[in-house]
């Protein structure tokens, strides 16, 4: 599931004005903030995800365990936020980030 360049674009456009929704602690990643993730994602398609790990390594490590978790795409990152993207199967016109 690849997206092209221009739709990364409109995705990280439509990004900027979000607010993280879902926000993974020291702790790392639990099976509550993986399945409170896919409900987010299932919701609004596009999200944006706190991190608050001060390792580099380790966030990147997370991101990525995340995204592969739930099926997600890493849109963006900047620092230590990441933008994920996953399409639903049957989108809400009222909440999600891709149709409002």
């Amino acid at each position: 599931m690849a997206l092209t360049n221009e739709k990364k674009r409109e995705y990280r456009a439509i990004g900027h004005t979000l607010k993280p929704v879902v926000m993974v602690s020291e702790n790392g990643l639990t099976d509550g903030v993986v399945e409170e993730t896919r409900r987010a994602l299932n919701d609004h398609e596009l999200i944006k995800v706190r991190f608050a790990v001060l390792d580099r390594e380790a966030r990147k490590m997370l991101m990525d365990e995340l995204c592969e978790a739930t099926g997600a795409l890493n849109i963006q990152t900047i620092g230590k936020i990441a933008l994920i993207f996953k399409a639903a199967k049957e989108p809400n016109p009222k909440l999600s980030n891709l149709l409002r």
